[in-house]
């Protein structure tokens, strides 16, 4: 079989599965909006590519899985290379050591941070494996793109096996500064295997040099070049704001790039949406159980980062405070439950229901539920239609990597030239968007007077508000960030016997 110039390693598979009469059926993502699409775009720049990811399969049937399945859609045809994990394996590794351990401290919550059920050598084990699998599907000089925490340690261990291989790595969460970081008793194994990528890549500015300081602060790094944060990336004034960026270090005579540069949303899919019938039809369903109401939206998942609890409570506190609301105002939650197997989220998911009982119960009168709360996720074309519905979208997680709700919002928003966004100063999209109504969500007094100037922005400053915002959102979509990364992974240094279609030639 023909190997790969281009490796994506990335924990989800690039499609759905489902079963049909009896068999196993892989269909293409129903929307080609979110980062699962957004990296099978890349494909069309190689001659030919592969994704690594992983399936939990019982060891019995170990013998008859297929482990590497061919798949064609509409980004092109390309590998998967699966990896059989046990379900002692995905608890280990995904759910128990990234989930209970990382996830925490990535997020600046060493309050959750719980080491006690850690088994590093599993984790080290499955990240093997994934490098494994990535070196059997690249060809000579291929780029291998890994994605996320989870995977920290494959960089090193691809670079054991195929030294002439380039390793690109990005980060989709947050990555804290040194002394956060640190608390981690693997951390300086983690950044070793950092140090081995060629490229290594984040959302934002801030991220990239907390990484370069934390590597800084572990090993004997030299930052190489260093430049000015561009005006859009907001280097001043904001939580997250950082005048100057690292764009390469050198350890140990390699040199590395460093990338900060946000993901974006498919504006076009988007566009494409908010124009069909089916969404007109939607609208105009959703208009009819509103009464006029003003329609606020929140979408997020059970996870005590994203400040759901607290965004409920100043809601509580909203109709507490200003009771002429009452029967004029909507709020829509959805809070994703976790996978079963996420213990870790159980008391947050109780605690959500709880808060909006709460609310619904105190004041729902027999014409009104002040709170709708999901706890599965709508579909998105559906989505959309809730979008361009909301007079307000309320995002202010306590900590963010990015959150691309905020830029589907605005995007969904742009030709109703209305529409207010309150969004925490703590997620990465903060930076890009500072139009926004900034919130604390650290602070009630702050929470408050955020949803408050909401309600009651004047038309004619939405319009503004939401103009500068929708700019920044179409000029850096998904495309931009594509085009981006593609020139950023030709940047790589490349022994000239090797070359990449499109990509590191």
């Amino acid at each position: 079989m023909k190997k790969s110039n281009l490796v994506i390693v990335y924990h989800r598979q690039p499609y759905e599965e489902v079963v049909e009469d009896g068999k196993t059926v892989y269909r293409e993502n129903s929307s080609p909006n979110g980062i699962v699409p957004t990296l099978k775009s890349f494909f069309g720049e190689v001659e030919q590519a592969a994704w690594v990811a992983w399936k939990q399969v019982d060891p019995k049937d170990k013998k008859t899985f297929e482990r590497v399945v061919r798949m064609k859609d509409s980004y092109g045809e390309y590998n998967v290379s699966r990896l059989p994990l046990t379900a002692h394996q995905v608890r280990s590794f995904y759910h128990v050591t990234s989930k209970e351990a990382l996830w925490p401290i990535l997020h600046s919550f060493p309050e959750k941070y719980n080491y006690d059920p850690v088994d590093w050598e599993t984790f080290r084990e499955v990240n093997w494996l994934f490098a494994e699998a990535a070196v059997q599907e690249a060809a000579e000089g291929a780029v291998i793109w890994v994605h996320d925490y989870n995977l920290w340690l494959v960089p090193l261990y691809v670079k054991q096996f195929r030294p002439d291989v380039k390793v690109a790595f990005f980060h989709h969460t947050p990555f804290p500064e040194p002394s956060m970081f640190n608390i981690l008793p693997w951390r300086a194994e983690i950044i070793e295997s950092l140090l081995h990528c060629d490229l290594v890549g984040f959302h934002i500015p801030r991220y990239a040099m907390n990484f370069v300081s934390t590597a800084r602060s572990l090993k004997k790094v030299e930052i190489l070049e260093e430049i000015d944060v561009e005006d859009g990336l907001s280097p001043h004034g904001m939580a997250l704001s950082v005048p100057k960026v690292a764009t390469r270090i050198g350890y140990e005579g390699r040199e590395i790039a460093v990338d900060a540069f946000p993901v974006g949303t498919n504006v076009g899919f988007i566009d494409e949406l908010c124009a069909s019938e089916k969404t007109h039809e939607r609208e105009k369903a959703i208009k009819e159980t509103l009464n006029d109401r003003k329609f606020i939206i929140s979408v997020g998942r059970s996870d005590y980062t994203k400040g759901t609890r607290d965004m409920l409570l100043a809601f509580e506190r909203l109709l507490a405070r200003r009771p002429e609301l009452m029967e004029k105002v909507q709020l829509l939650v959805t809070s994703v439950a976790a996978n079963s197997g996420m213990t870790v989220y159980r008391n947050v998911q109780r605690e959500i229901e709880q808060i909006a009982g709460r609310i619904n119960g105190k004041y729902s009168t027999l014409a009104w539920q002040p709170l709708v709360l999901f706890t599965q996720a709508i579909p998105f074309d559906e989505l959309v239609a809730y979008y361009r519905c909301a007079d307000i979208c309320w995002i202010t997680p306590l900590r963010d990597g990015l959150n691309l709700v905020a830029k589907e919002y605005i995007a969904a928003r742009g030709d109703l030239k209305s529409g207010a966004l309150v969004l925490s100063e703590f997620t990465g999209a903060a930076i890009e968007l500072p139009t926004a109504i900034m919130a604390n969500p650290y602070s009630n007094r702050n929470m408050d007077a955020a949803i408050d100037q909401a309600i009651d922005m004047p038309a004619e400053e939405q319009t503004q508000r939401l103009a500068a915002m929708l700019e920044k959102v179409r000029l850096y979509d998904s495309v931009h960030w594509a085009q981006h990364t593609v020139e950023r992974f030709r940047g790589i240094p490349a022994d000239p016997r090797y070359g990449m279609k499109g990509v590191a030639a």
